[in-house]
């Protein structure tokens, strides 16, 4: 039996691996739930892992672009380990957890899934950030039969991705370009030009923004995706957005690639001193101002965005209190809670860690009869012999569409005079 004492993966060999290699429908829920792959189809089988212990590994950005928000991905899944374990545990036994580095990187985060799944055995993940990396990696998590589910990659194209096997509590961006449109058709813009990576998460965003942009009748004069890996600038990008006359700009970005589209456009006399500029939650960070200029922080002052809610409107759940005791930036926070806090009950109610049988329980526990908040209150009603639908920290899961949320609540934001961020205290609710 695996130990049941709480492990760290290998920081010196992600590093490593970063070296040498060189994030994001109805109201009422859908009733169809993941089936279970045909054992005579599936290949991935018992690794190994197969033993009555949950073992989990973290995939989140150690390193890397987004790196400046991993404690905000992290806490929340120890938080969560310690209150399952405080629980009882699952299946009887303590929870083991083995953080690995998504590096920001798809090449990275190959790197930590092959070690997860075929060295330490784990029997699911939590994570990873980034769309892209979910993109690369979810290639592989049907066939070795390892259920993910992540709390803050949002690409559209990644619904239904990993043949059932990857869940995301986080709304994709079909969901988060509508609100997006919404906040820039309240402010009056009617032009836009968006500046977009040129990735999973970028572009999917861009074209649903775009979509919704055009339906609200504002004019999109220019899409523009840019090579975030760009070594000779962006310079061309930015005066190409500009140069189609709109009356705002929106940048889709990370913090790193952004804070350098942003000073590229103050260089061109179309910062946010100049021009509107709104932006998503891949920007969202205490750390983008002082990115764009350390001596000047504010200089990305009045840019404004959307960002899946920290705190929805209508939910009063523990985790929050808990959380903020921390201090920490809340960004995409309780949903990697509820990711974990769901995987764990995934495998309680599958009465095994084996992996298409916790994926084909996942979603049952979204749909059941009875609600419930908290990981012991939700486990006893399993043990009971009960159907349980979980109310957790990021939703109430009114709206579940086999693998994912339905429907959307963002928070609007802006960075102030300082370069940091503001509630401008409303949240935009956006329903498949």
């Amino acid at each position: 039996m695996r130990s049941k004492q709480l492990r760290v993966l290998f920081a010196a060999v992600a590093a490593l691996a970063l070296v040498a290699s060189a994030c994001a429908d109805d109201d009422d829920a859908d009733d169809t739930t993941t089936e279970a792959p045909d054992n005579g189809e599936a290949t991935g089988g018992d690794r190994g892992n197969v033993d009555g212990v949950l073992v989990l590994g973290s995939m989140v950005p150690q390193t890397g672009d987004l790196s400046v928000i991993v404690e905000s991905l992290q806490v929340p899944i120890d938080i969560a380990i310690e209150e399952i374990n405080e629980a009882g545990g699952v299946l009887g036994e303590e929870v083991v957890l083995i953080q690995g580095d998504d590096g920001t990187d798809p090449s990275v985060a190959q790197t930590t899934y092959d070690q997860l799944v075929n060295s330490e055995n784990v029997d699911a993940i939590i994570g990873p950030a980034p769309s892209s990396v979910a993109a690369r990696v979810t290639e592989s998590i049907g066939t070795d039969q390892v259920p993910m589910c992540s709390g803050s990659t949002t690409a559209a194209d990644l619904t239904d991705a990993g043949d059932g096997y990857f869940f995301r509590t986080a709304p994709g961006d079909s969901l988060q370009g509508p609100a997006l449109a919404e906040l820039i058709a309240n402010d009056r813009q009617t032009s836009v030009a968006i500046v977009a990576r040129n990735d999973d998460y970028g572009s999917g965003f861009a074209d649903e923004l775009g979509t919704a942009l055009d339906g609200s009748g504002i004019d999109v004069t220019e899409t523009v995706l840019y090579n975030p890996d760009s070594g000779t600038g962006y310079d061309a990008d930015v005066q190409q957005a500009i140069d189609s006359d709109p009356e705002a700009v929106v940048v889709i970005g990370f913090n790193d690639d952004g804070a350098q589209i942003l000073s590229a456009m103050i260089g061109a006399g179309a910062g946010p001193a100049d021009i509107p500029i709104y932006t998503a939650d891949g920007m969202q960070s205490d750390e983008l101002g002082a990115t764009v200029d350390p001596d000047d922080p504010s200089v990305v002052a009045g840019i404004r965005g959307t960002a899946p809610a920290a705190a929805p409107e209508g939910i009063e759940h523990p985790f929050q209190g808990i959380f903020a005791e921390t201090e920490l930036p809340t960004i995409f926070s309780p949903y990697y809670y509820d990711c974990t806090i769901l995987m764990a009950l995934a495998v309680e109610a599958a009465g095994t860690d084996e992996g298409s049988a916790v994926q084909a329980a996942f979603a049952g526990n979204l749909e059941g009869d009875n609600d419930c908040s908290s990981f012991a209150e939700c486990k006893q009603l399993l043990e009971d012999g009960e159907t349980i639908h979980y109310r957790g920290a990021s939703s109430t899961f009114d709206s579940w569409l086999t693998m994912e949320p339905g429907t959307g609540i963002y928070d609007t934001w802006q960075y102030d005079e300082d370069g940091e961020q503001e509630d401008l205290g409303n949240q935009i609710s956006i329903t498949l």
